[in-house]
């Protein structure tokens, strides 16, 4: 099973491609409403819902399996940390995370910062928006050339040694990567599209972050 986080950051048609039938669908405060909008029946909806009118709030409760509400002030969590819990819970196999990337940038650090539970849970996380997707990778991990150009590797870690990259046009071999370095910005994978490529490290966390301009 594959679950489907839809939050109410940038948002627009392109990320309802990645929909497939069997997916959990949950809809968090305003993505819950981008997903009324477009037709989309939740699994379940989540948040404290301060980002949309009673009636669209009403709105959404009909197209909705389950709420889950929370007040928007007494919480020890965002909504979107609260439905990626959720959807942790659920153990699946994979986790794509919509809409948590926006204007708020402490709330985009905040989100990426939650792949590190995933991570931790052994479960595939990723954020998707039109021009970025994201991951953590702590061991080993295998990436495939599709429509995003470039891939860059940056240290979550203060440190992140051990860094082997195979498939790459600027390989590495058992390189060391510290916060402040860009060495690992704007990497591109060798090959036709659906190539593949290999990132393995000895310790640390990286982000991979493959984006189009």
């Amino acid at each position: 099973m594959r679950v489907l986080i839809f939050s109410g950051g940038n948002l627009n048609t392109w990320a309802l491609s990645s929909i497939k039938e069997e997916d959990y669908i949950i809809g968090v405060d305003r993505g819950a409403y981008f997903l009324y909008s477009n037709g989309i029946e939740m699994d379940c909806a989540i948040g404290d819902f301060d980002s949309v009118t009673k009636a669209e709030k009403e709105r959404i409760v009909a197209k909705t399996k389950e709420i889950i509400s929370c007040d928007a002030i007494n919480k020890n969590e965002t909504d979107t940390e609260m439905a990626f819990n959720f959807a942790l819970n659920k153990q699946p196999k994979e986790i794509l995370l919509f809409g948590v990337l926006g204007t708020r940038f402490d709330h985009s650090i905040a989100n990426i910062q939650l792949l590190y539970s995933g991570l931790d849970a052994g479960i595939d996380c990723k954020i998707v928006d039109e021009r970025n997707e994201i991951q953590l990778v702590n061991s080993q991990l295998v990436i495939h050339k599709n429509r995003f150009k470039n891939v860059s590797l940056l240290p979550l870690t203060f440190e992140v040694s051990g860094i082997t990259l195979e498939g790459f046009n600027y390989p590495l071999t058992d390189a060391t990567i510290r916060i402040g370095e860009s060495i690992g910005i704007s990497n591109i994978l060798n090959g036709e599209i659906g190539k593949i490529g290999k990132i393995t490290i000895k310790s640390g966390i990286l982000q991979v972050i493959k984006s189009n301009d």
